[in-house]
């Protein structure tokens, strides 16, 4: 095989490879939003429920001792699959941008194609700026994983809030300490969320 059949077999390779990586992103991104859509339409009906036995000082203990570890299991596991999908998904756009940087080096000459995907600073910078963000950690609470983090924590916090009522702690205190739970929560989803993306913002 000569240098230019090697040429065109690469590129060849590279173009579906780069269709193969789109179509994982788009999978990643459909799963995530299923996902979250799952956990909040189960924390919609649980609601829902509630208010159906509210009036019922019998029964909201029982439903509540039954619903909510319900929720906060299914919430860190959809997290959890959540946080993976973020992490398939970067890689997916950083392998992306090697081939458009590929393609930039050999294939655009002297026009500006592609040139987004070559940059001084690295890959990583290039993938974020492809997506249009810098790289900040900011920009992790926009993803999907911090929504359902934020509602893991408040699911945390209401329930510490209620165990702290039963156990007949006054009401100011119980909210106080659910609050508190509540904010730890989400930190400790937030680290972890940011030591698992591999985008390594500043």
């Amino acid at each position: 095989m000569d240098d230019g059949e090697r040429e065109r077999a690469l590129l060849t390779a590279l173009t579906t490879e780069h269709f193969v990586l789109q179509t994982s992103r788009s999978a990643t991104v459909t799963e995530s939003v299923g996902r979250a859509t799952v956990f909040l339409s189960m924390l919609s009906a649980a609601l829902i429920g509630l208010g159906f036995v509210a009036s019922n000082a019998t029964l909201v203990r029982p439903y509540l001792g039954a619903v909510l570890p319900t929720l906060l299991i299914t919430g860190l596991l959809t997290f959890l699959r959540l946080v993976q999908n973020m992490v398939e998904n970067e890689l997916d756009l950083a392998r992306i941008q090697r081939i458009r940087a590929y393609y930039h080096r050999r294939l655009a000459g002297e026009h500006d194609f592609f040139a987004d995907a070559v940059q001084e600073e690295g890959i990583m910078r290039a993938t974020w700026a492809a997506v249009g963000n810098a790289p900040r950690r900011a920009q992790l609470l926009l993803t999907t994983a911090a929504m359902v983090g934020a509602v893991n924590a408040l699911l945390v916090g209401l329930a510490a809030t209620l165990l702290a009522r039963l156990a007949g702690v006054s009401a100011g205190l119980a909210i106080g300490v659910g609050t508190v739970l509540a904010l730890l929560a989400f930190i400790a989803q937030f680290g972890y969320l940011d030591r698992q993306s591999i985008s390594q913002p500043g």
